[in-house]
């Protein structure tokens, strides 16, 4: 089952999360929320900590969304569906679990082979790979002229998951609340951050 968005403006609220920098040792890592109107006015902040590796990343933003002050948020978009190396974000249980639609988005298609290999060094490696096909193959989408990033989405259908990713990427090739989150992200664990998302 899909929300039907029977007219998508160009300020729909989007919540886009990604994570923030982490060295090896570190325990887990930040995750931020930018919370945008379509791709011009950013509107909050919330973030949480995810488990580096761990299991937690649907859970911790399952209970964001639904504790969220911007009840209007119409989508929620992650960069990927991992964070914190391979905890993995089953977008499927965070739309079933809150109603909101999710839309992942990367800037490339991600090599299934490696990221298969690179699992197998985690003792659960099966589980997280079941995850990471639940969620569908990325498909293309061009925000820019002649140039793609790639989405997988739930509870929401292609064609509206497409139109909402370009409303929002007006800056840049990602949409305009992955990449003030990223910044946000980075600024805060690095102590800068850089214009690149």
């Amino acid at each position: 089952m899909t929300v039907n968005f029977y007219a998508i403006k160009d300020e729909v609220r989007i919540l886009g999360f990604d994570d923030g920098p982490f060295k090896r040792g570190d325990k887990n890592t930040l995750v931020v929320g930018a919370v945008y109107r379509g791709g011009r006015w950013m509107d909050g902040v919330m973030s949480t900590r995810v488990s580096v590796d761990g299991l937690d990343s649907s859970e911790k933003l399952i209970k964001l969304v639904a504790d969220r002050r911007f009840m209007d948020v119409r989508v929620v978009m992650v960069d990927g569906i991992a964070f914190g190396g391979f905890n993995i974000v089953d977008i499927n249980r965070v739309y079933e679990e809150t109603g909101v639609p999710v839309i992942a988005v990367t800037r490339h298609m991600p090599d299934f082979k490696k990221i298969r290999a690179a699992l197998k060094h985690l003792p659960d490696w099966q589980k997280r790979w079941t995850l990471i096909k639940k969620a569908g193959l990325p498909k293309p989408v061009e925000t820019k002229p002649g140039k793609r990033i790639h989405i997988q989405n739930a509870g929401i259908s292609p064609p509206d998951a497409e139109s909402i990713v370009k409303i929002s990427s007006t800056r840049s090739l990602l949409p305009e609340p992955l990449r003030m989150a990223h910044l946000i992200a980075r600024g805060i664990v690095s102590g800068q951050s850089r214009g690149n998302a």
